[in-house]
């Protein structure tokens, strides 16, 4: 058996590229299928909890014709931050990690994005947002997550259209994509079910910011939830990684996202253009309202909306997509 390379989408400004992933040790657990059900499934997702990370592992990055080497951290996680060959192109370009077994090669590819100067920057959260996941109910939300396979799960109806548009967004017929970034409460060892769940639904292919990865079965039962740091220190890195976009931010009601939307923009005044949150249960909050009011009152457009078909109409409104 072998150790498993597993890379996560990177991102990349005009100095700077980032990108990581994880090294877990040799398994006889076989790779999660997606299109499991039932019981399958869920021994699938928990086997995705119960997996071994290598700690100081040798890791190498391609780039710029040579090799670059850094070594895993306590948790099997990589991450190397280099300077950028001025050469790169925008939008997205692939790149190539190895690790040495045995004195053979094991080497994986992903991609990283390299946004325009004028492009937006999309920034979404997953759960309750595009992902139907149930947050405001933990129980019906673990049902899902063990005995739903990805086709089961479900996106929230328009969506598509909208992320697509926001995708498109101002960028005439040059091909060009805005910036998107799934920021999320969930751990790395959904990464790859997130991933397949976006592209089966067409949303916009974007990076996935999680939060550390989960080793034991105690932890799988807390899975997205605890503090929610993480997404702020997040959103916050990527607005000041690309200084020079506008943002779109994205999320829902059922947790923190209306204010730690709302405390980004105090601290990001010119920098935010729009925020929308869904509504996920029955009525609207009267907190969520009075921080929306906040936003407005810095010249942030606001949308708390029930259907993305209001969101839709909202962007068109303050001419974010095309009428």
């Amino acid at each position: 058996m072998k150790p498993i390379l597993k890379l996560y989408r990177g991102y990349a400004n005009d100095q700077e590229l980032i990108v990581m992933g994880h090294v877990f040790k040799p398994t006889k657990t076989r790779d999660y299928d997606f299109l499991d059900k039932n019981f399958k499934n869920a021994s699938s997702i928990i086997s995705l909890f119960r997996i071994k990370t290598h700690a100081n592992a040798d890791v190498y990055l391609t780039h710029n014709g040579g090799e670059i080497h850094t070594k895993t951290l306590v948790d099997g996680y990589f991450k190397f931050c280099i300077p950028l060959d001025q050469n790169q192109n925008y939008g997205w370009n692939d790149y190539e990690v190895s690790i040495i077994y045995n004195n053979e090669a094991i080497i994986a590819k992903e991609s990283y994005i390299r946004p325009h100067k004028g492009n937006l920057g999309i920034i979404s959260d997953i759960d309750d947002t595009f992902l139907v996941s149930y947050t405001l109910n933990p129980l019906k939300k673990l049902y899902y997550l063990l005995f739903k396979n990805v086709e089961g799960r479900k996106v929230f109806e328009d969506v598509v259209p909208h992320f697509q548009a926001l995708s498109s967004a101002g960028r005439g017929d040059n091909g060009e994509l805005n910036a998107f970034f799934y920021v999320s409460s969930s751990e790395w060892n959904l990464y790859r079910f997130l991933v397949t769940f976006t592209e089966i639904h067409q949303l916009p292919k974007a990076v996935l910011l999680l939060k550390d990865i989960k080793t034991s079965l105690t932890n799988f039962f807390w899975t997205g939830r605890g503090g929610h740091n993480h997404k702020f220190d997040k959103i916050k890195h990527i607005l000041e990684f690309y200084p020079n976009l506008k943002y779109v931010i994205i999320g829902d009601d059922s947790q923190h996202d209306p204010y730690l939307y709302e405390a980004i923009s105090k601290i990001f005044p010119l920098t935010v253009k729009a925020i929308y949150i869904r509504q996920t249960g029955k009525h609207k909050k009267e907190k969520v309202i009075k921080a929306m009011k906040n936003l407005e009152s810095m010249d942030v457009a606001v949308c708390y909306f029930k259907n993305s078909a209001e969101a839709i109409s909202h962007s068109k409104k303050i001419g974010l997509i095309p009428q």
